[in-house]
This record gives structure tokens, C-alpha cells and sequence, in this order.
């Protein structure tokens, strides 16, 4: 719990005992609708836990989250149902004591809800064997059933409880649940009869209509339409979209074959469920003497089928009353109204007794034979505090109910927190408080209450009415400080109050009650004529509920009021021996949907749940206490002294612990095993403190822990390294030994045919051989010559020289084929033409020899001639040649001749440039001349003024 009180800004305190301002309204409200709009429905009062309804799944009800809150501190997790009931449970085995948990709030608040999900919860989580498990099952299959038939459809909650309801769950000593036992209160028979606008009748018969088979509805003389039965239209809800009537109809026809109905009890059972829609539809009319008779019989016939009964008796019961004196009976006739009264009183009486009957069955089914003793957890279901516009008998039972129970709660709250006190040596001061026991008195009280006057009223002879019984209760009990009339109150209350109303100052808040319908509900009599009908029944469930026995009784059967207060009385015994717990339930909107927060509608819930008094009784002396252990536990590092560790008695730890901290002598108490902490804002200021040192000692131990890690890593990683490189080395070292022996091997292989290399091929030196073979060709190949003037050659081992000889002129074949493939026309010219010049030159002309390395130009010359007639040609000398003096210029009588045949001579045709108008010569390397040809009378060669040799040409005729 303590860990949430960091984010209390956000989702308020989930104790509302730890808010400053307790006493403050406002505070409570904001505190709910913090956690409301965090989807947290829970909070604690102490032990008490509140409950919001938040008309949505969460998804808190998982078998995972009953694991979680299983066996586990109360205060530990946060509020939860679970944690109830898991208490509960846990308190129940271990002290072998019986429990209760108190169930209440308004109609729609989620009470049925609560209770399934503590059913729900001891089913999953209890151990369990295979022969307990029907039990199991009819114990959590009695909810369906008693919801069909205790509860209807309201303006406030769609499956509203019509009735109180207090469960026994039976554990053996092993904590096993072995059977339960059912008590019902009140049910609400007046909604057989009718329904306020926008209201249903009791489920079943919405159901049976919807979901029952064919057969069934025709052997009841039913019709699927509600709207056909006057006891299911008046509200005008026969359908509603919100209700499912077909599924439920086949989960409480499920739940019977489990519970163990035979047929013939369901036969009978709905027999008296149509029976009562069939007297709904039952019409009467007055005759011209003011008696009621009934036109239509049909419907008479059909409920004297399924009860079993004669239709004449029925139909005489019906519309006659049988009044008896000291010595004759005298039949009487009724009037319509009369007879209407008698037949809804009949509807009543029928459906109520059923329902008693129903739940003694489901008892029946749930006794556990075993003998032995047995410890009991029981939920009691109750309605809470009602105030609506205009409140009636109802309304005044369950307020009294709730009146009881709040003296209840404050009483035992009180006794715990003292007893609390004395056992850990802690003065107790006196705490105020409202004592509502002067209400209690007030409603109960012999003779002077309440209801012993509404008794005395319906018994004395005489026309009583509503009026006389108010009048009544103003002569009685008119001066009582929390009752109030019209007629009493002063100028300003008396426009609250009606004529025919009285207000009560309840706990909560002031009431105000409508008187009328007082005495007849409180009555609730059925005419001796019908319950004689109803005895003679052939139908086994009223043949139970309605025993001869009580017409042989003369006695008048006590009244609504009375039984209903001795009831209470027996379920407060029951409840006083019993440990309890309290769930508080409240809804937040009246049109059920989810978020919306209505902070009237809760304040209003506040009040008449009485939780403001419980709070203010809870915090009366010290808003928070813990064990020793365990407050030492959580805050044990904001002191030097008990951290890491306290080695002492714990007391002493807490003592020095708060030294450190700086209480201050009037926040806290120190008791034998726990520490009492008066004000929240110590509490909140000592978690604020722990929270921020949590984040130093959370980086001191996260640093201190990631070095450990590192050094384990560290560790092992080099434990791993060692063992890794010792098996490495190993086969290393193995490889090494084995390369060495192979040397040893090789080498003496070698050597051994080094020794034998000249002896013919044998194994002694075959590998020697191979190997200095293929040794000699690999080298040779890197020393092959590459052109047929390289005389080089590898010289070749003493066993090899024959190869090599024929290796070698293969090589030098190979170049020569090479060479010989690589020379043009042009080089073989040349060399012929080398040829020629040895032949004419060779040991007779000096530097014969020096030419030889220069091979001879393609062509050194080249000619020129115009294109004239005239007979000049120009023998051009390569420029290059710096020894040469310049080209040659010829005057030949026949240049034709002359030309072809140097061009035959040189063998190259190109040589030769026939030009027009003029051609350029080197008159010398670097200087150079120009011939001009021109055409005149006659042929003429001179130097003209430019310093250019002019050829002058007669023109031929072509």
C-alpha cells in the first residue's frame, strides 16, 4: 500500500484513512473520482472496502489476478474484492473462526456482482476434490436460480435484488468447501401484482415465456407475448433490449439439472408460475347486487389444472370469503375491489411461498452429511439505505435493516480498534460517535415502537386505517427527537411533509415515509377461504407451503413488520458470533454508463452508506499502523544504523529508525508489535523520504551489481580463455610434432634417393627423381629465352641432360617457327635486299659491318614533276639527314622513262607527285626553293626577280 502513495496527486490514497482532511466531504469524493478516473474501483476504509461501480470490464477478475491477491497480506496489493475474501479465507483456516462479509449499497451498485466474484473466487482458488465438486457447482449455480426468481428489472439496475440474501459457505478443516446454507429476506411480493412505470416483474416469467419449449408453454396455457398478462405489461418493459431472457432461461435450466430438481418438481414449480399469470388475467364484474362474479372462466379452469384444485372452489374462494364465529362460519360475498384484493393477495401468498420453498430445495442440495465441525464464511446481500421520492413499507423495513447493521459495523469497528489498543499497550481514548441505538429503539422497541404500534393497530378491532396509525405513532411517539409529522413539525418542515407521512432522522439522514399501504402490506393476509383451496392442492410445493396445520391454528400468523424484525434479529446473532468484513458498494450514475462521475448521486450514497461516520471512527485515534517487521523492512534504508541490515529485536530497529527520521513525540505511538502513525502527512513525508533515496540506493546497487556481473563475466570469460588456449596449444604443439615427423620423413626419403639418384628408377629413388624433375621444370619455365639470339638455358641436373638437350632445340625450333611467322613482305624485301648488299660488300667496303645493325628504309626518295609538258623532275631526299645537300633537280629528254623505271627500281608507285603551278625543294637542310611551271611560245627555264626557278613550257595540242 505504501508504494502508491508516490502517485497520490494523481490517483489518490487507496485508504481513505490516510486523507489529512477526513472529515471533509469534498476530500472523500475527490479522492473516489481520482481513482475512478484511473479505472481503480477499490479503496479501503480501514478494512472496509469500498466499491464503484464502473459499468465496464476491466479486466481484474482473470484467474491470474486470484492467483496474485492468493494467500497474500491484506495491505500488501492493491484494494481488491479478492483481497476481502482472500482474508477472509486466510483468517477462517488459521484461526478456525467464522467470518462474514457484509455486502450493501444501493440497487445497481454491483452488490450481486461482489458476491459472485467472491463465490467465484473461493471456487477457484480452494482446494478442491473430485467428490466436493457438485457441491462446488450447485453452491455457484444457485445465483442464477434465485436471481430468476428474487430478482427484476428496476429504473435503477436491470437485475435488481428483490430480496436480501445471506450465504453460508461450509469449509472443512482443510479449508475445502464442502456445502452452504441460503437465507432469504424480504422479498419483494408486491412486484408480483405490480410494476412502476418502466419496471418488470421478477425474471422468470420472462424467461419461461421466451425461452421454454413449445410443449411446454401448451401444457401450461401460456403464449409467448408478455404483453398478453396483465402482471408483466403494467410497467410497459415486457421486452427489453438490455436482457437477454432466452440465454438466461437456458443457464437456469441448466443450473436445475445441477442442483438436482427432479421433473416432477419442475412440472409443479412452473405449474405455479403460470398459475400466477393466469390469475393476473383473472377479470371481475358486479352483479345488479354489488357481488363480484367472473364473466370468463377460462382462466379459472387453467389454474385449477396446474394447482390441482376443483375450478367451482377456486372460482367460490375467489369471489366469497368464508368468516367464522364462536360456533357456525357465515360465506360472505366480495366485491369486485374485494375480490381483487383477494386474488393478488392469492399471487402474492403463492409466488412468495414458492419462493421460500425454492430456496429451501437449493439448502437441501447444498447440506453436507458430515458430521464434524465445521468453520462457515457467510455473505450477506444485503439492500442498502433507500430514499426515493416517496418511500413506503419497504422502504421503512430495509432502512431499519440498515440501521441495525450500521450499529452492527460501528460497534464492532469500535471493539476491534479498542481491542487492538489493549493488546499492544496503547492508551485508549474514548472515541464520540454517533450512537444510533435511539433509532433501533425508536422502530423496534416492545410495546413503544414503531412497529409493535403498526402491530397494534392491525390486530385491534374496529375500522383501523393509515390515517388512525398515524395518528397513533403521533400520540406514542411524538416527542422522540428523530420522529417528526406534519402535524408536529414547525412552520418551515411541515411543507416536507404530507398529511398521511411521518419522518424519521435516520444515521444517514432524514426519511420521509408514506403510511399509506402500511397496514395491508404489513398485514399480508390471505383469506382462510383460499388458503384452504391452496391446502387441498394436488401440487407437492403448495401441499409444503401451505400446511393443513395452519387452519387447525387459530392463532393470527404474526405480521410482515414482526417477522421481518425477528429475522433480523436471528441473522445480528448469527452475525455477532462471526468475524467481519465489509464491502461497501456505490454507483456512480443512474443511466449506467461508464467515466461519468456524478458527484451528487455519490455524496448522496456517502451519506446513507454511513461511510463519513466509519471514517471519522477509523481515524479517531491513529491513521496508520504496521508491524514492527515490517515498517522496518521498507524503511530500513533512511537510516544509517538499520541499513543493510538490523540485527536487533525489531521495536528497537522502528525506535531508532524514527529518531533518525525526527518524529516528533505526538505523531506516533510505539506498541508491543506495531507502530501507530496519527497523521498521514508523516506517513506521506516518511515515503516521500524513502522514495528518493530508493533512486540513490537503487543506482548504488545497480553500479555494485552490473560489477559483479562484470567481474563474473569477466571470470568466467577468462577461465574460458585459459581452458581454450591450453587446448590450442595442444594442437599446435600435436601439428608441430606431426609437420616435424613428416620433415623427418621427407628428409630422409630425400637423402636416401639423392644417395641412389644414378641407379635406374626404383623406390629407393623414385620420389627423388619426381621431384628433381618436376623442380628443374618449374625453374626452367622462369628461364626460357625469348627471341632465337638468346643463347641462355637453365642447366639442367646430371640425371636430366638428355631431356634438356631435346627440351632445348624443341624451345629453340618453337622461336624460330615464331620469328618466321611474325616477318611482313617488307622485312623479307629488306633482308634480301641485306643479302644483295653482303654479297657486293662483305669483306670489301669498310663499315660493311656497322650497317648490318641498321635495317634499310622503306624509301629514302621520293620524285616530283608538274603537269606540264616541260621535262624537269625533282629527286626529293629525305630532310632528316642533316649529311645530305638537298634534293635533286633533273632535266631529262624522256621524264616518262626515266620515272617508271626508278618506280619499277623502288617497287613503290607512290613515290611519285605530279604537281600544277608549282612544287617546293630543299635547296639545302633547312633552306628551301621553289620551281614555278608556267606555258608560253617556247620552252625556257631562268630565275626570275623573286630569286624562283621559273620552267616556262610550249603548250601541246592534245
Amino acid at each position: 500500500m505504501e508504494g502508491t502513495l508516490t502517485a497520490r496527486d494523481k490517483v489518490g490514497v487507496q485508504d481513505f484513512v490516510l486523507l489529512d482532511a477526513h472529515t471533509s466531504e469534498s476530500a472523500f469524493v475527490d479522492n473516489l473520482r481520482k481513482r475512478f478516473n484511473e479505472n481503480l474501483i477499490y479503496t479501503y476504509i480501514g478494512t472496509l472496502l469500498v466499491s464503484v461501480n464502473p459499468y465496464q470490464e476491466l479486466g481484474i477478475y482473470t484467474v491470474s489476478q486470484m492467483e496474485l491477491y492468493q494467500g497474500v497480506s491484506f495491505f500488501e496489493l492493491p484494494p481488491h474484492v479478492y483481497a476481502i475474501a482472500d482474508n477472509a479465507y486466510r483468517m477462517m483456516c488459521s484461526e478456525l473462526n467464522n467470518h462474514f462479509i457484509l455486502i450493501s449499497g444501493e440497487s445497481g451498485a454491483g452488490k450481486t456482482e461482489a458476491s459472485k466474484k467472491i463465490l467465484q473466487y473461493f471456487a477457484v482458488t480452494c482446494p478442491m476434490t473430485e467428490s466436493l465438486q457438485i457441491a462446488r457447482d450447485r453452491l455457484l449455480l444457485s445465483n442464477p436460480v434465485l436471481e430468476a426468481f428474487g430478482n427484476a428489472k428496476t429504473l435503477r439496475n436491470d437485475n435488481s435484488s428483490r430480496f436480501g440474501k445471506y450465504m453460508d459457505i461450509q469449509f472443512d478443516f482443510q479449508g475445502i468447501p464442502v456445502g452452504g446454507h441460503i437465507i432469504s429476506y424480504l422479498i419483494e411480493k408486491s412486484r408480483v401484482v405490480y410494476q412502476n412505470q418502466g419496471e418488470r416483474n421478477f425474471h422468470i416469467f420472462y424467461q419461461l415465456l421466451a425461452g421454454g419449449e413449445a410443449d411446454r408453454l401448451a401444457h401450461l396455457g401460456l403464449e409467448r407475448d408478455p404483453r398478453l398478462y396483465k402482471y408483466l405489461s403494467q410497467g410497459h418493459r415486457a421486452k427489453e433490449s438490455s436482457l437477454n431472457d432466452k440465454n438466461d432461461w437456458k443457464t437456469v435450466s441448466n443450473a436445475f439439472s445441477v442442483i438436482d430438481f427432479t421433473k416432477a418438481d419442475l412440472e409443479n414449480l412452473f405449474g405455479i408460475i403460470a398459475s400466477v399469470l393466469h390469475l393476473g388475467n383473472i377479470c371481475f364484474e358486479e352483479d345488479p347486487q354489488g357481488c363480484a362474479t367472473v364473466p370468463d372462466t377460462h382462466e379459472i379452469k387453467w389454474i385449477a389444472k396446474l394447482l390441482g384444485v376443483c375450478p367451482s372452489v377456486l372460482l367460490d374462494a375467489l369471489t366469497h370469503r368464508k368468516i367464522e364465529a364462536k360456533t357456525e362460519e357465515v360465506i360472505c360475498p366480495l366485491t369486485p375491489g374485494h375480490s381483487v384484493y383477494a386474488r393478488d393477495a392469492m399471487a402474492k401468498a403463492v409466488y412468495g411461498r414458492t419462493f421460500t420453498w425454492l430456496v429451501n430445495k437449493i439448502n437441501s442440495s447444498l447440506v453436507n452429511k458430515d458430521v464434524t465441525k465445521k468453520t462457515v464464511i457467510g455473505l450477506l446481500d444485503i439492500y442498502g439505505f433507500e430514499v426515493f421520492d416517496k418511500n413506503g413499507f419497504e422502504q421503512f423495513c430495509i432502512n431499519y435493516c440498515n440501521e441495525k447493521l450500521q450499529q452492527l459495523l460501528i460497534e464492532r469497528t469500535l471493539k476491534a480498534e479498542q481491542a487492538e489498543y489493549e493488546m499492544e499497550g496503547i492508551e485508549w481514548e474514548p472515541i464520540q460517535y454517533f450512537n444510533n441505538k435511539i433509532i433501533c429503539d425508536l422502530v423496534e422497541e416492545r410495546h413503544k415502537g414503531i412497529i409493535s404500534i403498526l402491530d397494534e393497530e392491525c390486530l385491534r378491532p374496529g375500522p383501523a386505517t393509515d390515517l388512525s396509525f398515524l395518528e397513533k405513532l403521533e400520540e406514542t411517539v411524538g416527542e422522540h427527537a428523530h420522529f417528526q409529522t406534519r402535524k408536529l413539525a414547525g412552520p418551515k418542515g411541515r411543507k416536507r411533509i404530507g398529511w398521511m407521512e411521518f419522518q424519521l432522522l435516520h444515521y444517514a439522514g432524514e426519511v420521509t415515509y408514506c403510511t399509506k399501504g402500511f397496514l395491508e402490506k404489513n398485514n399480508d393476509l390471505l383469506y382462510r377461504h383460499l388458503k384452504e383451496v391452496l391446502c387441498r392442492s394436488s401440487n407437492r410445493i403448495l401441499r409444503e407451503c401451505f400446511l393443513v396445520a395452519e387452519l387447525e391454528n387459530r392463532r393470527r400468523p404474526p405480521t410482515v413488520g414482526t417477522q421481518f424484525k425477528d429475522s433480523l434479529g436471528s441473522l445480528l446473532e448469527m452475525l455477532i458470533c462471526k468475524e467481519p468484513s465489509y464491502i461497501r458498494c456505490i454507483k456512480p450514475n443512474d443511466t449506467k454508463e461508464p467515466s461519468k462521475f456524478d458527484d451528487f448521486l455519490i455524496r448522496h450514497q456517502i451519506k446513507y452508506l454511513g461511510l463519513m461516520e466509519h471514517l471519522r471512527v477509523r481515524r479517531a485515534g491513529f491513521a496508520y499502523r504496521r508491524r514492527y517487521e515490517h515498517f522496518l523492512q521498507r524503511y530500513k534504508s533512511l537510516c544509517p544504523d538499520t541499513w543493510p541490515h538490523w540485527h536487533g529485536p525489531p521495536g528497537e530497529g522502528v525506535e531508532r529508525l524514527i529518531k533518525y527520521i525526527g518524529y516528533r513525540p505526538e505523531e506516533y505511538k510505539l506498541g508491543k508489535t506495531k507502530i501507530f502513525i496519527r497523521f498521514p502527512r508523516t506517513l506521506f513525508a516518511t515515503e516521500d523520504a524513502f522514495e528518493f533515496s530508493k533512486h540513490q540506493l537503487v543506482a548504488r546497487i545497480q553500479a555494485t551489481y552490473k560489477g559483479r556481473l562484470g567481474r563474473r563475466e569477466y571470470v568466467k570469460k577468462r577461465q574460458v580463455t585459459t581452458k581454450l588456449e591450453a587446448h590450442w596449444r595442444g594442437v599446435l604443439a600435436r601439428r608441430e610434432v606431426q609437420r616435424r615427423r613428416w620433415a623427418v620423413q621427407v628428409i630422409r626419403r630425400f637423402i636416401k634417393g639423392f644417395i641412389h639418384r644414378h641407379r635406374p628408377l626404383c623406390p629407393d629413388n623414385e620420389e627423388f627423381i619426381v621431384f628433381v624433375r618436376k623442380n628443374y621444370i618449374l625453374n626452367l619455365r622462369n628461364h626460357v629465352p625469348k627471341n632465337v639470339l638468346d643463347k641462355s638455358w637453365l642447366r639442367p641436373p646430371g640425371i636430366l641432360e638428355h631431356a634438356s638437350d631435346l627440351l632445348r632445340k624443341m624451345c629453340l625450333r618453337n622461336l624460330v617457327r615464331k620469328y618466321c611467322r611474325g616477318v611482313t613482305d617488307e622485312r623479307r624485301a629488306m633482308m634480301q635486299q641485306k643479302v644483295v648488299t653482303s654479297e657486293i660488300f662483305r669483306g670489301k667496303k669498310e663499315g660493311y659491318a656497322d650497317s648490318l645493325r641498321q635495317p634499310f628504309a622503306t624509301s629514302r626518295i621520293g620524285v616530283s614533276t608538274s603537269s606540264l609538258s616541260d621535262g624537269i623532275l625533282v629527286i626529293h631526299v629525305s630532310p632528316e639527314d642533316i649529311k645530305q645537300k638537298g634534293d635533286a633537280v633533273l632535266q631529262c629528254e624522256h621524264p616518262f622513262e626515266a620515272v617508271t623505271k626508278l618506280v619499277m627500281l623502288v617497287k613503290k608507285e607512290n613515290m611519285v607527285n605530279v604537281v600544277q603551278g608549282s612544287l617546293q625543294f630543299y635547296i639545302s637542310p633547312g633552306k628551301e626553293g621553289t620551281i614555278v611551271f608556267h606555258t608560253g611560245l617556247e620552252e625556257h627555264i631562268y630565275k626570275d626577280k623573286n630569286g624562283q626557278l621559273t620552267v616556262v613550257s610550249v603548250r601541246r595540242k592534245s
